[in-house]
């Protein structure tokens, strides 16, 4: 198992494999949060861009996830990859994005997910499929011949990592474990080998 100083540059080399043997998804992760009463929750995601500063997804501020993460800015990310045997898991602080990174992504999206953004209150109780089909006819009928905006409740968090944590399966459960974790104030990384 290759060690790096960076564990971006360690993520990097092996969402690189993730994206050449996954079948689908290989930007699929679970995130945990926990509300304001302290109860945990954990639901999949898909990380839509990372780097030096951390892993960005995007969602409804007003859905569970978001909610959570604006009570309780703190979070833990897991990426499982079946095909290599491999998962990171990452916990740390998490921002709301930039209105201009939320503008970018939304206008990249199918018009069909825009559409979608505007017709789920996502989290809150339906009362049958076909209230969110009729939504759905609403926001087409709104926006038709024109942009799709992006709705003021919609937009993406980035998780900035202070611990990564890379698992490799090995024989007989004697797995390969190395935890990164940020030194406080600082931006340089202490490295850590763990028993499986």
């Amino acid at each position: 198992m290759t060690q790096h100083q960076n564990p971006l540059n360690f993520f990097q080399n092996w969402y690189n494999q993730a994206c050449a043997s996954e079948a689908e998804d290989p930007n699929a992760m679970s995130l945990a949060t926990v509300d304001a009463h302290g109860m945990p929750s954990v639901r999949i995601v898909l990380m839509k861009h990372y780097d030096e500063q951390g892993l960005v997804f995007h969602t409804n501020l007003e859905s569970q996830k978001g909610r959570d993460l604006m009570a309780n800015a703190h979070a833990a990310l897991c990426f499982h990859w079946k095909s290599l045997k491999r998962s990171v898991r990452l916990q740390g602080d998490v921002h709301v994005i930039s209105t201009p990174e939320a503008d970018a992504y939304f206008a990249s999206r199918p018009r069909a997910s825009q559409i979608g953004a505007w017709a789920s209150l996502q989290s809150r109780p339906l009362q049958n499929r076909a209230e969110l089909e009729a939504r759905v006819r609403r926001f087409e009928q709104q926006f038709d011949g024109q942009n799709v905006p992006r709705p003021p409740y919609w937009s993406g968090f980035r998780l900035c990592p202070i611990r990564w944590e890379f698992w490799q399966d090995q024989p007989s459960r004697l797995h390969d474990r190395w935890v990164y974790q940020r030194a406080k104030n600082d931006k340089t990384w202490s490295i850590q080998q763990l028993f499986p």
